[in-house]
């Protein structure tokens, strides 16, 4: 490997070491960068499972929490290998591709990053402009088209995303996290209380292979959001707390989840909506129109954590100072632009939600933990402290590169398959600027 230089992928001048990120605010960033869209969707998935899904939900959290704990690993490894690492790193993710694999593992790593946060800042910028739409559609003066309200939030956000890295920003975390849980809270009773009239018990739906498969997918990727982990865990004062961390926040996502997810089940059944608050909206209560205002704020606010690690990663092969600059004002002002035109090109989700989550979204928060943390741990230098990798870690890495092979696969085939159907092609907003 030889020794390091400045020149070696993502490393830069050292940065002040102050406000670093505790175990505590590392938990706060990693549950309100992953909930969200997972807590409205899966109740839906688990209805589309059975109570097979129950059963799948903890798993699935334990699965991805694993993965993460291995790619938080991998960066231990590199700095113990590559002190240099320890310094101001930009792109961790793709440095831990490079020790691996060498540049092409770089620019994959890199590839599939930027396309995974790309599409999920889009994805939150419609979810957003559509919720916005949701709460004011009794209020003519503020009642607008989702389209119109992309541009509002892009006039917001833009200042935002111009903060540094994750401790410049950790309120933000923090709001993210706070009302994603107060929404969890008020669901529940929401769908307690919904009125099922002339409906005297629960039905479900028969249980089907491929509905079955696309449920299990998005229970899956519901709980994906390592893209972002090893910017979270380079901005924290000890990188080697990083697994108490993920231990903690998908505790927290489980806590939020589950309870959702099996009370949509028990008491909704097969009226429930792909989002559960397209369900809810029948009969909206004031519970409904707060937690529309939780969900909007959570859009917001993790609209800034996925894009951050996009824009440090641009920043770098620009060239751009860590300090704050013109420059950074340019090119992170561009980026949101750029989700901008994306969202009016494309102004339903769906789609995009499931092409990343199946494609790169796989990649990155399953597959490559594991393999990336095989490969450093057979490398041998006698300067290294010696590392082995157990033998149930490495069956758990076969059976999870398998799961989250097929869960991909899926989740491809479903989104390939919807936008085939005539129905699925939706005017862009340069078009049509009522869309709804």
């Amino acid at each position: 490997m030889g020794s390091c230089l400045p020149s070696r992928d993502g490393y830069t001048s050292p940065d002040q070491d102050d406000l670093k990120l505790s175990v505590w605010t590392g938990v706060v960033f990693i549950a309100g960068e992953i909930a969200g869209s997972g807590l409205l969707a899966l109740p839906r998935a688990v209805e589309d499972t059975g109570w097979i899904g129950i059963v799948l939900l903890p798993l699935c959290c334990v699965a991805n929490g694993w993965c993460g704990i291995l790619l938080g690993r991998c960066w231990l490894i590199l700095e113990e290998r590559f002190p240099e690492y320890k310094e101001q790193c930009r792109n961790p993710y793709p440095a831990i591709g490079f020790e691996v694999f060498g540049k092409p593992g770089r620019f994959l790593v890199s590839a599939c990053i930027n396309v995974t946060l790309f599409g999920v800042a889009v994805v939150f910028m419609i979810l957003a402009a559509t919720n916005l739409n949701d709460i004011f559609v009794k209020v003519p003066l503020l009642h607008f088209s989702p389209c119109f309200y992309m541009i509002i939030i892009t006039v917001i956000e833009i200042p935002v995303v111009w903060l540094g890295t994750p401790k410049d920003f950790w309120p933000i975390a923090v709001a993210a996290t706070v009302t994603t849980g107060i929404a969890s809270l008020l669901l529940i009773p929401s769908m307690v209380l919904y009125p099922r009239t002339g409906i005297q018990y629960v039905e479900h739906i028969p249980l089907d292979v491929e509905r079955c498969a696309l449920g299990f997918g998005i229970i899956l990727f519901a709980f994906g959001g390592a893209p972002a982990f090893p910017t979270i865990q380079h901005d924290m004062q000890v990188t080697s707390d990083f697994n108490k961390a993920v231990i903690l926040g998908f505790l927290a996502l489980l806590m939020m989840y589950f309870p959702v997810a099996v009370v949509g089940y028990t008491f909704l059944g097969d009226t429930l909506s792909a989002n559960i608050l397209d369900t809810l909206e029948g009969y909206p209560t004031w519970m409904y129109y707060i937690i529309q205002i939780c969900m909007c704020t959570h859009l917001f606010s993790a609209f800034t954590i996925v894009l951050n690690p996009l824009c440090q990663a641009i920043e770098h092969q620009l060239d751009i100072p860590q300090n704050f600059t013109w420059k950074r004002a340019v090119c992170r002002t561009t980026c949101v632009l750029l989700v901008l035109l994306v969202s009016e090109l494309m102004p339903h989700f769906a789609p995009i939600l499931s092409l990343v989550g199946g494609s790169t979204n796989t990649l990155l928060c399953i597959i490559f933990p594991c393999v990336f943390y095989w490969k450093l741990c057979s490398f041998k230098d006698g300067k290294w402290p010696d590392r082995k990798i157990a033998l149930y870690e490495k069956v758990l890495c076969i059976i999870m590169i398998g799961v989250g092979g097929f869960g991909g696969a899926v989740t491809i085939y479903a989104a390939i398959e919807d936008l085939a159907k005539p129905e699925s092609f939706i005017p862009p907003c340069f078009v049509n600027t009522t869309i709804n």
